[in-house]
């Protein structure tokens, strides 16, 4: 890894605060760095002559590299900066839960040094796009059809390759992919899939009828979003960013894209790794008395 660029989140100070010292850390170790110009006025003095400043949407052409700090909506406005080309992403948390940014600032030294070194797993992850009103959207976690400021619930006629799924009455609805499934749609009952699952998720927020249930799908399938009754005002949302008004009769479909996020990750942990340290998986109280008693 000869060029490392960094990508950073400037409405958080901690981000800020652990982007320079990680542009540091890559000057002192004879590494090319780039970072973007928001970044360049909060460089110690002692490197700014050091590094290479560049715009986002050049870091493909001279990165082989981006280094995220935030949390997972700070890696996820990154991928979607780094989706048409094969940079990876590597991701430190700053945040709150760090699900998909699992790099810890704690070990921000030893951490890019392994990563220097090739000590690191890279993972493809799935990718979904719509094409609405002419232009193409990507979601790495989701899309989600939603009402926004009324009370009304809204109709949705959802088909999987033109076959008929059921006509949902709900707030909304969340398709997401198996990287998705940690975060929206599992606030909703959805249920955590594994990111090397090939399939889809369909989950209702707060539907009308008990009958509605998240709905696993297999990633081939295209999935169509038929806005029957939109309510007072529905929104079209990916990846936690709102990209358009809804209306009754809007017709929208998905599918798999041919796109993929290539994401960073540690050498020595697993999917399930995190779900214990980050969600608490299966952890109960005779575990805690017992991690106790082995202390004692």
């Amino acid at each position: 890894m000869k060029n490392i660029a960094i990508y950073e989140n400037t409405d958080k100070a901690e981000a800020v605060k652990y982007a320079c010292r990680a542009a540091e850390i890559l000057v002192n170790l004879g590494v090319e760095c780039i970072v973007q110009p928001s970044l360049e006025p909060h460089l110690p003095n002692h490197i700014t002559g050091s590094v290479t400043i560049s715009r986002v949407c050049d870091f493909d052409k001279i990165a082989d590299v981006v280094i995220s700090f935030g949390g997972d909506g700070t890696l996820l406005t990154a991928a979607r900066e780094m989706l048409m080309c094969d940079v990876p992403i590597m991701g430190f948390n700053v945040g709150k839960l760090g699900f998909l940014a699992e790099y810890s600032v704690e070990k921000i030294e030893e951490n890019i040094a392994a990563v220097i070194n090739g000590n690191f797993r890279l993972v493809d992850r799935a990718v979904i796009e719509t094409t609405f009103k002419g232009i193409t959207h990507y979601a790495l976690n989701d899309f989600v059809l939603e009402k926004r400021n009324s009370s009304q619930m809204i109709n949705v006629a959802v088909y999987s390759n033109e076959h008929c799924v059921g006509d949902y009455r709900a707030d909304g609805i969340v398709l997401t992919t198996p990287t998705g499934s940690t975060a929206y749609s599992l606030s909703c009952s959805g249920p955590i899939i594994a990111p090397s699952a090939k399939v889809l998720c369909i989950t209702p927020i707060s539907p009308h009828t008990l009958t509605l249930r998240p709905l696993v799908i297999p990633d081939t399938n295209e999935v169509t979003f038929g806005v029957t009754y939109a309510g007072g005002e529905a929104i079209l949302v990916a990846d936690g960013i709102t990209l358009s008004e809804i209306k009754t009769g809007d017709i929208i479909k998905f599918k798999l894209s041919d796109e993929r996020v290539k994401l960073i990750k540690p050498q020595d942990s697993s999917y399930y790794d995190i779900l214990r340290n980050k969600l608490l998986w299966g952890a109960n109280s005779l575990d805690e008395e017992t991690h106790k008693r082995s202390l004692n």
